[in-house]
């Protein structure tokens, strides 16, 4: 059979974050129940400037293998998602998966607030107004009573054109505020999505209760949070283990301080799956890190194909 050829512009048309919400909360009880797989990410270096990054996972339930890779070629990155079927071993389907990234990634941190975060949150800090930031917070919005947002990103330029953005999507108050610590230090949820290598605000800042989804960092030699954050965290899962002790530098680092035992670590679908509780109290401090899974990309895919199979 002839693979379907899908465009970053059909997934824009197919799949909502709301919708990829309980999608990717899916697979993570399928994860809990043995019926999915996950690889972690691999990296090749082709040269200077050049990498290829590629991750594989099987959803057993759903009939569906495959793996996403994506370039990086002087600071440009292609993505894209090779769906294959279980039955047949064929390639049923090539994605452009940009935006399909966009919207897993978002997804994941609205599952994490829909199991670590106050039923009762009310309030989101974010920091960091890039292509990422839409999708985390419209998917916050969906399973969390959200009536206000403060964000800040060094740009003021984009930080007040995300403010006007999404008060007017979601229909709620997005304030752009002109330091991190103003989107820190009220919030019920916070996000860090940002390219920065160092902290970009101090755990000191985070009041008791919070929720933090640390989503912008991938890299061993980069972290968003303190040693402060991860000392207050009363429960921190990650998507994967065995990823985040190759490039999560928001716990190696920590880690190779003494500060952190990776016995502290839970992993997300054991939360979801209900081995363990991702909240025991109103005041805990709850923190998420997010470095992104092929499983859940794999399944955005099947939904994808399944609806462009139904059109066409």
């Amino acid at each position: 059979m002839t693979p379907l050829w899908i465009t970053d512009a059909d997934v824009e048309r197919l799949l909502s974050v709301e919708e990829a919400v309980p999608m990717v909360e899916a697979a993570l009880r399928q994860q809990a129940a043995g019926a999915a797989t996950n690889m972690p990410r691999g990296h090749t270096i082709a040269g200077p400037g050049v990498m290829l990054a590629h991750m594989a996972a099987a959803l057993h339930e759903e009939g569906v293998f495959g793996f996403k890779v994506y370039s990086i070629v002087d600071g440009k990155y292609q993505f894209f998602v090779l769906l294959y079927s279980v039955d047949s071993g064929d390639l049923l389907a090539v994605l452009e998966a940009n935006r399909l990234g966009r919207r897993r990634t978002g997804a994941a941190s609205g599952v994490s607030a829909k199991y670590m975060a106050r039923e009762d949150s009310a309030e989101v800090g974010i920091l960091g107004s890039g292509f990422q930031a839409d999708a985390q917070l419209e998917a916050i919005c969906s399973v969390r009573p959200i009536e206000r947002v403060r964000v800040y990103s060094r740009n003021a330029e984009n930080r007040d054109g995300f403010a006007r953005r999404m008060a007017e999507t979601l229909g709620i108050e997005v304030v752009a505020v002109d330091t991190p610590r103003e989107a820190v230090e009220s919030a019920d949820i916070l996000v860090t999505i940002t390219n920065s290598r160092t902290p970009v605000f101090e755990g000191a800042w985070l009041r008791p209760g919070t929720h933090v989804c640390a989503v912008g960092g991938a890299n061993e030699y980069v972290t968003e949070l303190d040693d402060t954050t991860i000392r207050r965290a009363d429960f921190i899962a990650v998507d994967s283990i065995a990823q985040a002790r190759i490039e999560c530098g928001e716990l190696l680092m920590p880690a190779s301080r003494g500060l952190l035992l990776w016995e502290q670590v839970s992993e997300f679908w054991q939360v979801v799956g209900g081995m363990k509780t991702g909240r025991r109290a109103n005041d805990d401090i709850t923190l998420f890190k997010s470095l992104g899974m092929a499983m859940w990309d794999v399944a955005a895919a099947k939904v994808v194909y399944d609806k462009y199979k139904n059109l066409h």
